[in-house]
């Protein structure tokens, strides 16, 4: 056995080895192509833990011949990055790998910054967090390319992994391994799409399988044991938690019940239910709304029982919620109306408070002139209860209307009761 794990044994060593990421980095693209002809641009690269940043930032140093230095924010100082600048001036030019940018601090940038402008620095900088959120201005200035690497997909991971068994020098080909092509689609099928774990999974597999006369048997029972240890799913909280949010919340609106579920079940196995129930009752009232009012109260219902039941029990009335949702007629006419008027306001579309509204319950209101208001339960119209003919908006606002209803479920029958309450208003 290798000392090195055989993640790191098997990073491609020119782009010309890079599995997946075709839209990035492969041989159409205008990034392949300046790399080849000479020329690193400075990049960051943003994606989930295990897609491939590090392995594409060693094949561009190797395909490029530039120095290569590998630093990690997180753990890196003032004088590390001062030694970059040294070797630049040294050699000429640099690359350097930044692994963690988002967490650079302004002193690292301020001895970074000038030579990545100038050129005697080639920064790639790597982050799984969303670089327009949480990479300083300054770093994303200078960085003219931002790539955004997605998940491999199963035929990327499968082609990894035979590589892997296949190759003598850097992977397991020396070794005599019984292993199918079920076992090894099932390997790549467990690990959604990270490389990383994927090749340690494969790596641990086999250590862990029983040899029989020189050969490492492997058994279906010890790849579902390591699948289930290893785990699949995302950083709480990071970038891809909130992508997972988003997701839930469009499926739902996009009334889509299984990619829903699909979604519900990812952020649930992250563990963070305050998160995905405060989710839930926001898209209660923002995508269902007056169409089906009473989903608001079956909403936050199913989200105490979640709080009150904890994981894994959690998932059973929240999976009740998420498919009532879906199937929900859907209206976002009152979240819009509070947006529209929030913005008449933070535009100076205001007015004073018309006199007859005005608070006029203690002594000296009436000198104020406050008054003339019209109790609305002491002239009932027909079944709706007591209406009656007064402004209530600022005399510069009359006549505004922020609520546009929706034709939809419940809400058609608020849609007709407004247009006949407006039918009622004087002509003035």
């Amino acid at each position: 056995m290798h000392n090195e794990p055989l993640a790191f044994r098997m990073r491609p060593r020119t782009i010309d080895e890079v599995v997946g990421q075709q839209d990035v980095i492969g041989p159409h693209t205008a990034l392949y192509k300046m790399i080849h002809n000479g020329h690193v641009p400075s990049m960051l690269l943003y994606g989930d833990p295990g897609i491939g940043k590090t392995s594409i930032a060693h094949a561009i140093a190797g395909t490029s011949n530039l120095p290569f230095i590998a630093l990690n924010a997180t753990t890196s100082g003032k004088k590390d990055v001062e030694d970059v600048v040294k070797e630049a001036r040294m050699t000429g030019k640099v690359l350097l790998f930044l692994d963690e940018i988002h967490r650079f601090n302004k002193l690292q940038q301020d001895a970074l910054l000038p030579h990545v402008e100038s050129g005697s620095i080639v920064l790639i900088g790597a982050t799984t967090e969303n670089p327009f959120h949480d990479v300083n201005p300054a770093i994303r200035s200078r960085c003219g390319e931002i790539k955004q690497l997605k998940r491999l997909t199963h035929e990327d991971i499968v082609k990894l992994l035979e590589t892997a068994l296949n190759d003598p020098k850097r992977g397991l080909g020396r070794q005599e391994i019984d292993i199918s092509q079920k076992q090894i689609e099932r390997i790549a099928e467990g690990t959604n799409g990270d490389a990383r774990k994927a090749l340690t999974m494969l790596e641990s597999i086999v250590i862990a399988s029983d040899e029989e006369d020189g050969k490492y048997i492997v058994e279906d029972q010890m790849i579902e044991q390591m699948i289930k240890r290893v785990g699949v799913f995302g950083d709480k909280k990071g970038s891809h938690f909130f992508n997972l949010l988003s997701a839930l919340q469009k499926s739902v609106r996009g009334s889509d019940v299984n990619a829903a579920m699909y979604y519900l079940a990812h952020l649930l196995e992250n563990g963070d239910l305050t998160a995905v129930t405060r989710r839930l009752l926001v898209m209660a009232y923002e995508d269902i709304g007056l169409a089906n009012p009473a989903v608001g109260g079956h909403v936050l219902a199913a989200c105490q029982a979640a709080d009150r039941l904890g994981l894994p029990e959690a998932r059973i009335p929240l999976a009740q919620a998420v498919a009532e949702m879906c199937l929900s007629e859907k209206s976002n006419s009152a979240y819009k109306a509070i947006d529209a008027a929030t913005s008449a306001i933070n535009k100076g579309l205001t007015g004073d408070i018309p006199m007859h509204l005005r608070d006029a319950h203690y002594a000296g209101s009436a000198e104020l002139g406050h008054g003339g208001y019209i109790y609305p339960h002491d002239t009932p119209i027909g079944s709706f209860g007591g209406w009656a003919d007064q402004e209530y908006l600022p005399k510069e606002l009359q006549k505004t209307e922020f609520y546009i209803p929706v034709i939809a479920g419940e809400e058609k029958k608020f849609a007709g009761i407004y247009e006949k309450l407006k039918s009622f208003r004087k002509k003035k």
